[in-house]
């Protein structure tokens, strides 16, 4: 399932129109390539481009190409460097390709969404038999829903975490409350920032319940079937209706549009992880729409650089303090590379991203950058 994206990614790109840009094509390519079935724009740009980021622009360079998006088998790209590369169509008898279908990474990701309150919402007030959990075919009683029609679909949301800019999520108890005390252990494990914004509330969909009665004389609560799949229902999971499309069904990877501030985006979480996640994983990201993200927008995940002790120097000692004048108390080593991650759903303030590999742990408190940057 994977194999369309082995290589990080790699996008649609096939037109070249200067010099300049040419130089980002790999050492060696032909002259023409006939696109056949089974290929996807992923791994042609990946087969020819060093820097597949470049490709916005230089579809751009070429008015006469009406939609990079729609690149069919038996189409013949011309990568004859020199001239503007264009794109003869082939029969147009099969589906066009697509950069990357929501079928292949859909596996992999998490319903997940962020809101600014979510007190308002109904609750799960009791289960089945006084149950502490309700699975498949239980009852859950619901507090605050009144007036749904029967049969309608609803997703059970658990609030699990609360997000600020500093790189830590703080976790909700099952009334979604933050637990007291619970931030101190974060202050160990990552490194703060100092920022401590508020980004929103994170809900996590644990499953699906279907509306069957509403509420009855004497009660207070409307009562749902929980369905089959996903995860137990307890008391203090939140409803809303289900969303019948909560992501893209095709991705387009591309480079940021604006340069966000440094250290502005970070890693705030790993899904179902403590700190640290790899390939297929999925991490929250300390910056949304509100600064330029959209799904698809590729980022570097980066570790950022040490300071350690001038044991060279000052062998006696263990001081990396800067408080010195020269600055010779501590040496500054370089941020390093961990991985890459391609965002799949975006809120104002948070996105969430679907690591696609890299060389190490994408770790919470990592700072993201640009897909290109050498440091």
């Amino acid at each position: 399932m994977f194999k369309s994206f082995r290589t990080v990614f790699a996008v649609a790109v096939f037109t070249v129109a200067t010099y300049s840009a040419a130089a980002e094509m790999a050492g060696s390519h032909p002259d023409t390539y006939v696109v056949k079935r089974g290929d996807t724009l992923w791994d042609i740009s990946a087969r020819f481009l060093k820097k597949p980021w470049l490709w916005p622009e230089i579809w751009q360079a070429n008015p006469q190409i009406k939609n990079p998006h729609l690149i069919y088998p038996g189409d013949v790209i011309s990568l004859a460097y020199l001239d503007r590369v264009a794109v003869q169509p082939g029969p147009r008898e099969e589906a066009p390709l697509n950069a990357i279908p929501l079928a292949d990474i859909e596996p992999f990701l998490k319903n997940r969404r962020v809101v600014d309150s979510f007190e308002h919402l109904p609750h799960v007030a009791g289960l089945e038999e006084d149950r502490s959990r309700a699975s498949a075919g239980h009852a859950i009683y619901v507090r605050g829903l009144e007036g749904a029609q029967v049969g309608q679909r609803f997703a059970v949301l658990r609030p699990t975490a609360r997000f600020t800019a500093n790189p830590r999520a703080q976790d909700l108890d099952f009334r979604g409350r933050t637990i007291p005390g619970e931030v101190d252990v974060w202050r160990d494990i990552v490194p703060q920032t100092g920022n401590s914004d508020f980004l929103g509330y994170e809900l996590v969909q644990v499953t699906v319940a279907t509306f069957t009665r509403d509420v009855v004389p004497g009660t207070e609560v409307s009562t749902l079937v929980v369905e089959k799949g996903g995860h137990e229902v307890r008391v203090g999971d939140r409803i809303i209706p289900v969303d019948p499309q909560p992501y893209d069904l095709h991705f387009f990877p591309h480079p940021p549009a604006t340069q966000a501030p440094e250290g502005k985006l970070r890693v705030l979480a790993v899904a179902d992880a403590l700190t640290s996640g790899g390939p297929r994983d999925v991490v929250a990201i300390s910056g949304g729409s509100l600064d330029g993200l959209d799904n698809g927008t590729v980022l570097s995940v980066w570790r950022s650089g040490s300071h350690t002790a001038n044991r060279m120097q000052y062998p006696n000692s263990s001081r990396i303090s800067e408080s010195t004048k020269s600055g010779a108390g501590r040496v500054a080593l370089p941020d390093e590379y961990a991985a890459h991650v391609m965002i799949f759903r975006t809120f104002d303030k948070v996105s969430y991203g679907l690591v696609m590999e890299g060389t190490k742990a994408a770790m919470v408190g990592y700072e993201l950058k640009h897909p290109d940057a050498a440091y």
